[in-house]
């Protein structure tokens, strides 16, 4: 019989709360210990495997495998297929790189977004957009805005846009629920898109001319190469969208079955590696090093989340956090400056201990009016929606809120672009975005 969630004791939270605080710390203190995938393994095993140890000998074993084959499994196939396939898909050319050009590169990515995800989306892009603007001296600005937009904000519409999302999918969350959050989305993508259009209008004046009468004479027009893995992107969507309990009422009863879905995307990002030349991934500089990253922090983030994430389910009320506003914020807030995916999962999952006892009374009804059944919990979707907008959309915050963040800023570097220190991103971050989620909060969640 596995003990009360009550008994467990608050300080098994700590393994969670240092493991974040690792991802969040040891890039800025220890950069240069921190870039092998072997010390982040380390790390999550210095914290995963004593986590284990307890759950097990507490008798939550359940619990246990459910967090690492239920949760960690699907979300590491999902994000792993979405990269490998993306990574065979190349666009070169090199456009005009006037202000008009380079919105609509971000428009076109914000959507993409929700495709292929933040990461893929990201990666795909952006390249072509460091060569279109290659002859332009003022170019930081453009990369910053890719990463509010393209890296972050753009992809809260599916649960393939962001990693936090398609948590809240394997928790229940019908897929197409995101796209009510159509609204935030397009206001926060259409103000930015204005924002940055008259920022780099006014940035392209004070290029010196013979920068861009060279820009001119070097168009070369876009073309995409690996189309094939647009067919084994769809497929991915089709996989998550349609290879779950809702559509295959025998997965409820075999979960096994339920790995029909990850099998399908992994067989997809087979197809993609066969049918893909190698010199094109050569070409793309695709490497495998960016996914086995995420796979070897966020197994401990996974596995150490667990205890947390039980008491956050009892005690969910004595937070304090009863108002959209007030999860908006506070998961936002998190999200800066640590992974967004579990800051997700964190407060979801304080949200779901606020109507415990509501879901227990009405056990097998229909679900109140603004209140979603999620599993056999019960949530707000305002305060569901203020959850996934503060963690998708903050994360863009700082350099460290999101996986895609460090990855574009790195590549720009690489390509001779000069990026603004964290405490220089930030400024812009506090400076643009912090009064767009003032108004977010303002208009939408209130």
């Amino acid at each position: 019989m596995f003990p009360a969630v009550a008994e467990i004791p608050s300080y098994m939270a700590l393994p969670f709360v240092l493991m974040l605080l690792s991802i969040a710390v040891f890039p800025l203190w220890k950069p240069h210990w921190w870039e092998p995938n072997g010390h982040k393994l380390i790390v999550s095993a210095a914290l995963g495997i004593p986590t284990l140890i307890y759950l097990i000998a507490a008798g939550l074993t359940d619990q246990a495998i459910h967090a690492v084959v239920f949760d960690y499994i699907p979300f590491i196939v999902l994000l792993g297929s979405l990269f490998t396939i993306s990574g065979g898909i190349l666009l070169t050319g090199d456009l005009e790189a006037t202000p008009r050009i380079n919105t609509i590169f971000l428009g076109v990515g914000a959507v993409l977004a929700n495709l292929i995800g933040t990461t893929g989306a990201a990666m795909l892009l952006l390249r072509p957009l460091i060569r279109t603007n290659s002859e332009r001296r003022h170019v930081a600005h453009t990369i910053i805005f890719f990463i509010f937009l393209v890296a972050n904000i753009g992809g809260c519409l599916t649960p393939l846009g962001d990693p936090p999302l398609f948590l809240g999918y394997l928790r229940g969350v019908p897929f197409e629920w995101t796209l009510r959050l159509w609204s935030e989305w397009l206001f926060a993508v259409v103000s930015l898109l204005a924002i940055y259009c008259a920022w780099d209008m006014r940035k392209y004046r004070q290029e010196p001319q013979a920068s861009l009468a060279e820009d001119r004479s070097r168009v070369v027009p876009l073309a995409l190469h690996g189309k094939v893995n647009l067919i084994w992107l769809s497929g991915v969507v089709l996989c998550v969208a349609f290879l779950n309990a809702n559509y295959i009422p025998a997965i409820r009863a075999n979960h096994l079955l339920g790995f029909a879905r990850e099998a399908a995307m992994l067989a997809l990002a087979g197809l993609s590696l066969a049918s893909t030349p190698k010199g094109l991934r050569k070409e793309n500089r695709f490497s495998f090093g960016p996914i086995v990253e995420v796979a070897c922090l966020f197994i401990g983030i996974f596995v150490t989340m667990v205890p947390s994430l039980m008491l956050l389910e009892t005690h969910g009320r004595a937070l304090g956090l009863t108002r959209p506003w007030q999860f908006f914020w506070c998961a936002g807030g998190l999200s800066s400056f640590l992974d967004n995916a579990p800051t997700y999962v964190t407060f979801f999952t304080a949200a779901i201990g606020l109507n415990v006892d509501q879901a227990a009374a009405l056990a097998g009804q229909a679900a109140p009016r603004g209140f979603l059944w999620v599993k056999e919990n019960l949530i707000d979707q305002k305060i569901l929606a203020a959850i996934s907008l503060g963690a998708v959309f903050m994360g863009a915050n700082t350099y460290i809120g999101n996986g895609p963040n460090f990855m574009v800023k790195a590549v720009a570097e690489e390509s001779g672009i000069k990026m603004p220190s964290f405490f220089g991103y930030m400024a812009y971050s506090c400076l643009i975005l912090l009064p767009l989620f003032g108004l977010i909060t303002a208009l939408f969640i209130l």
